[in-house]
């Protein structure tokens, strides 16, 4: 899953960006409102956490900008403001969520977890496929009652693959998703880690889950 930080004191943006990426997510960080337009622009995202009081463009005007545009992306606002007005304005924009400063880290994993599951369609932190079970949560995974271990990589993989079930997924989309802007590595990566995942998943058990769509790229679902 990939996150957009969008937060102009850059200590704050650095620690939010570590907490996020220590927690399994892609992220990327910027530090106004122009470049949160052009990130958001040039990749897709999960989810974007903006602070409001950024400059060149505030957060209230980068929501108002992708809203207009027919973006649903969930958007966590920070702010150091508390008055009521400015949790309504914000949310009346169409902000899915709202984060007063200073605030606890775990609680804003849990607003994350929350605002995604809801785009999802899901109450749950569990994600399933035949026997097949994600824990989006406590980062588990079980086929039946086996715990499947998994490395940080291959679990985020895993975790957006069946969050995508039935559709086909192309190198480009997965790379999207495990790493950011910063990462300059081997182009064959996805297809190491689809190999790893594959054995981790589908070896021993039935039915497979994991198939390649040659020329297109990969799919989880029931053949």
């Amino acid at each position: 899953m990939r996150i957009l930080v969008a937060e102009d004191a850059k200590d704050l943006n650095r620690l939010i960006v570590k907490v996020l990426t220590k927690a399994g997510y892609s992220v990327d960080g910027c530090c106004n409102g122009e470049e949160a337009l052009e990130y958001y622009h040039g990749t897709s995202y999960d989810a974007l956490i903006l602070d409001i009081m950024m400059p060149k463009l505030d957060g209230y005007e980068v929501l108002r900008r992708l809203r207009e545009q027919g973006s649903d992306v969930p958007v966590l606002f920070l702010t150091a403001r508390d008055a009521v007005s400015d949790r309504v304005k914000g949310l009346d924009m169409g902000a899915d969520d709202y984060l007063i400063k200073p605030f606890d880290f775990d609680e804003l994993l849990a607003r994350i977890r929350a605002m995604t599951r809801k785009r999802a369609g899901s109450r749950s932190n569990l994600l399933t496929l035949a026997d097949l079970t994600v824990d989006t949560e406590r980062r588990t995974a079980f086929r039946g009652s086996q715990e499947i271990p998994l490395l940080p990589k291959e679990f985020t993989l895993l975790e957006y693959m069946i969050r995508n079930q039935g559709i086909v997924l192309s190198r480009e989309k997965m790379e999207d998703q495990i790493w950011n802007y910063e990462y300059a590595g081997s182009s064959n990566n996805i297809d190491v880690y689809i190999s790893k995942l594959r054995k981790k998943i589908d070896d021993g058990y039935e039915p497979r889950l994991i198939h390649t769509i040659r020329g297109a790229g990969w799919v989880l679902r029931i053949q």
